[in-house]
Order: C-alpha cells, then sequence, then structure tokens
C-alpha cells in the first residue's frame, strides 16, 4: 500500500464483533479497482471486535484508550486518514460500501462533500419518525443544506477535515460544519440496510436533548468562525 493512497475509508468501531469481518470484506469489494487504505477505529470495544479484524497491507487500526464516543473515533480516524479523499461509514453494516464509487463520481463533479441520505430507511417506525423531526429542525437551524446528516456514509476531500472541531456530537454537524467554510456540500441517495448483528449505541433519551444543546452551540460558532488564505507572491 503507497504511503498516500488515493482514498481513506474510516470506520468506527464499537463492540462490532459480529460485523467486522464482513464490512471489511464488503469494503474490499466494492474498491478493488481503486487505490485505497481502510482505517477502523476501535472506540474501546469490551467484545471481540479486535480480534475480529481480518487486518491485511491496506488495513490501519487504531485503538482509542477508552470508549470516547462516535464522534472522537470518527474525527481520529479522518484527522490519521493519509488519502486524498476519505470516506466514512458505520460498522454495524447498515451503510453499504457498493455506495462509495458512485459518491466519488459524484465528488468528481466538482463537489467538495458528498452526503448520503437513507431513502429507504431499515429502521423501526419510531427510530425514523424521530430522525425525520431532529433532522428537519436541525437543517432549519443551522442551514446545513441536507436531509439526514444522520447517515455517516459520507465522501469528502481530505482539505474539509480542517473545518471538523472535535467537540462531542460533531459527527451529527459535519455538513454544517464544513458547509460554513465555504466547501460545497450536496447529497445522494444511498442503500441502507437493516442491522443483523449488535446493538444499537443510541437512543432517544441519549440523542434528543444532547443534540439540542448542540444545535446551539453549533450556529454559534459557525456566526463566529472565519477562515484566511495566504496569499502567493
Amino acid at each position: 500500500m503507497p504511503a498516500s493512497p488515493a482514498l481513506s475509508v474510516v470506520v468506527p468501531l464499537y463492540n462490532e464483533e459480529g460485523n467486522v469481518a464482513e464490512l471489511q470484506r464488503q469494503i474490499e469489494a466494492a474498491l478493488s479497482h481503486l487505490d485505497y487504505e481502510i482505517v477502523l477505529v476501535d472506540d474501546g470495544s469490551t467484545d471481540n471486535t479486535l480480534a475480529n479484524i481480518p487486518g491485511g497491507a491496506r488495513v490501519r487500526v487504531l485503538q482509542l484508550e477508552k470508549n470516547s464516543g462516535q464522534s472522537a473515533a470518527m474525527h481520529a480516524g479522518i484527522h490519521n486518514a493519509r488519502g486524498d479523499v476519505i470516506a466514512t461509514l458505520d460498522g454495524d453494516l447498515q451503510n453499504d460500501p457498493a455506495d462509495i464509487p458512485a459518491m466519488l463520481t459524484m465528488l468528481n463533479q466538482g463537489w467538495d462533500l458528498v452526503c448520503g441520505y437513507r431513502q429507504r430507511r431499515k429502521d423501526t417506525a419510531f427510530k425514523r419518525l424521530q430522525s425525520r423531526v431532529a433532522n428537519a429542525v436541525r437543517a432549519r437551524f443551522v442551514g446545513d443544506g441536507v436531509r439526514d446528516t444522520g447517515c455517516t456514509l459520507k465522501v469528502m476531500r481530505r482539505d474539509c477535515r480542517e473545518a471538523l472541531l472535535l467537540f462531542n456530537g460533531m459527527h451529527r454537524f459535519i455538513p454544517a460544519l464544513i458547509r460554513n467554510m465555504g466547501w460545497r456540500v450536496t447529497e445522494m441517495p444511498v442503500n441502507h440496510r437493516p442491522r443483523v448483528s449488535g446493538v444499537s449505541k443510541y437512543g432517544f433519551g441519549n440523542r434528543a436533548w444532547r443534540a439540542t444543546m448542540d444545535m446551539f452551540g453549533v450556529r454559534w460558532l459557525n456566526s463566529r468562525r472565519t477562515r484566511y488564505r495566504i496569499k502567493e507572491s
């Protein structure tokens, strides 16, 4: 594997022992024609996630010292990625790696961040309703221009990561943070699959209140942020 692959696929993992081997296989099958690396970030798993990673020349594993949350794992993977382009997806097999090539094609049409949105979600009716309401409120409040920020499947140019300041909940506001810094953001429909192994790490109680408070913080942050470029002589 070259020191600077064209694409880095970042996957945060927390207790996904039943999914990680199949996920790696699917990524490798979807990207077999590309120059890529897989960056698996273990967020302090307490099961056999690490032991079940098949490994290989294209696979890098980052281990967080303790469970620090999805935002921290995502941030660590993105900022340790070596590719010119970075893709992110969940470790639970609900995102489909086969969507990544089409997202890369869209990125090459002049966009800086391509966000997936789950057109036909394979979740409970309550979870779909909860996300629909949350996404509508968030999009109106922070103006990120996407309909499904909860979909982890995204593809971005590496330079976009400069916009990602780490805080607990950052992963829900990646489009807002990147768009606010002047990058071009778009979205496309992607496949979504039911979880077949493991359990969801999130519920209504640990999302709604925190996400609401985060919206106020991100809106304030985006109103104060600035960007500069050095003039070439």
